[in-house]
């Protein structure tokens, strides 16, 4: 894949992700802030982004979003445990609610 094509990608990729959480955080933003793993800070900014800034950060060449499963447990967790889905999901929200919500600041 070339430069070009990757930065493409990167750039649906963010638009597509900042679409999603601007959608999230103005329909329910207690649940948003929780399953998106931003700050209310961050929360607040994104809802107040015009489609104009939207689309100049989505082509920042930077991905915006954060890939939060750095705990082994948890992604093994999500996708090993063949049991009982709803409870594994359920245990992982348990311990992803417990790590500290990243500052972008």
């Amino acid at each position: 894949m070339k430069l070009e094509e990757m930065l493409d990608e990167m750039r649906d990729v963010n638009l597509n992700y900042l679409m999603l959480a601007q959608s999230m955080i103005q329909h329910d933003k207690a649940t948003a802030v929780f399953r998106l793993g931003i700050s209310q800070d961050v929360a607040d900014l994104i809802e107040a982004l015009t489609p104009a800034q939207i689309l100049k950060l989505a082509a920042s060449g930077m991905m915006v979003s954060r890939f939060r499963f750095d705990d082994g447990a948890v992604l093994n967790m999500l996708t090993s445990y063949t049991k009982d889905r709803a409870l594994a999901q359920s245990h992982a929200a348990i311990l992803m609610a417990g790590q500290a919500v990243e500052a972008f600041a």
